[in-house]
């Protein structure tokens, strides 16, 4: 072999070791989801390759059980830990269920922080909320309330019992009920983000309720089954479908009249800004009451005593900005 050979050879191995090097000390991010197969969360996981191409230096690791239960996420999470990932990003599918899961990643010196629907303190190091709870509780009431000036019956369906996001943000908006006179909750229910669940549990809600004038969904899954059943029931303009969804998802109900508005925050800003975080905790930023921890072009995250932070405020679609925004999540 000539020397000329010799050297190349000798720089494409010194290459490929320092490639390999380089990947080794990438920052592996596990976005953890509730389940496989949601938009909204394929949606989030644009979101964190965004933060990861930003970053340069971040490997995101996608994924989720195949159902929404806690005992598929502590499956997930165990092989996370086996796999040496550097930070875990859940939204849990039980507060309480993945603790000690959750733990025994941090005692291997994983960072673990939850977003979206949370984990109980003990298990995590923070929690990112989308929005603030309380102005989330609100808002889907007042979805419903601003297209019924007379008042009337109005039923919630929800994602999964456990799900500590949902129950948090229904806890927040019964006590807001009192300042919309004659909206009146006759019964909360659970699709279990599950689209032919939620299905007939809103076809359930009409049977037993004929007076219902609208349906709260603050679930992407529940909110777009729900307009379905509307829809096949021939309700269109009795019942109003509500809650929190997906323009992309969601613009047939708006066009139809199904959905006269909804909200939703930017599931890729959410993403984004889950990954942003951790990436920072993971090269040292402190959390505790108090701390500013980065998050990009989304800000930064103020963490209370509690170790939670919100991201930022809800937004309203209907048929005036719906066309604007469907292509894009």
């Amino acid at each position: 072999m000539s020397i000329l050979k010799k050297a190349l050879t000798t720089a494409a191995i010194a290459t490929a070791l320092m490639a390999q090097a380089a990947a080794a000390e990438n920052v592996k991010v596990a976005l953890v989801v509730k389940a496989l197969g949601i938009g909204f969360f394929e949606a989030a996981a644009k979101g964190a390759e965004e933060a990861a191409k930003e970053l340069g230096d971040v490997e995101v690791i996608y994924t989720g059980p195949t159902d929404t239960t806690a005992e598929g996420q502590i499956e997930v999470i165990n092989s996370l830990i086996a796999q040496g990932v550097n930070a875990i990003a859940v939204s849990a599918n039980d507060k309480d269920a993945l603790v000690p899961t959750l733990k025994k990643a941090m005692e291997r010196g994983i960072t673990v922080i939850s977003w979206d629907s949370g984990v109980a303190p003990e298990g995590r190091m923070m929690h990112l909320n989308p929005s603030s709870n309380a102005l989330i509780g609100n808002t889907i009431i007042k979805l419903a309330a601003d297209h019924m000036p007379e008042g009337g019956d109005v039923a919630i369906l929800s994602a999964s019992a456990t799900a500590t996001n949902q129950n948090i943000w229904i806890e927040e908006a019964k006590k807001v009920l009192p300042n919309y006179s004659g909206v009146n909750l006759v019964a909360t229910v659970y699709g279990d983000d599950l689209a032919d669940k939620s299905y007939r549990e809103a076809q359930g809600l009409m049977a037993t309720y004929p007076n219902l004038k609208a349906i709260i969904a603050p679930t992407t899954v529940g909110i777009l089954a729900s307009c379905q059943a509307v829809t096949d029931a021939g309700k269109i303009g009795q019942i109003n479908v509500t809650g929190l969804g997906l323009p992309s998802e969601m613009a047939g109900c708006v066009e139809s009249g199904a959905t006269q508005s909804f909200a939703i925050w930017n599931p890729i800003d959410l993403g984004y800004a889950a990954t942003m975080l951790s990436y920072n905790i993971v090269k040292g930023a402190a959390v505790g009451d108090g701390a500013e921890i980065g998050m990009g072009r989304m800000g930064t995250a103020k963490l209370d005593a509690n170790g939670e932070a919100a991201m930022s405020d809800p937004f309203t679609y209907d048929k005036s900005n719906i066309e604007q925004f469907k292509s894009i999540f």
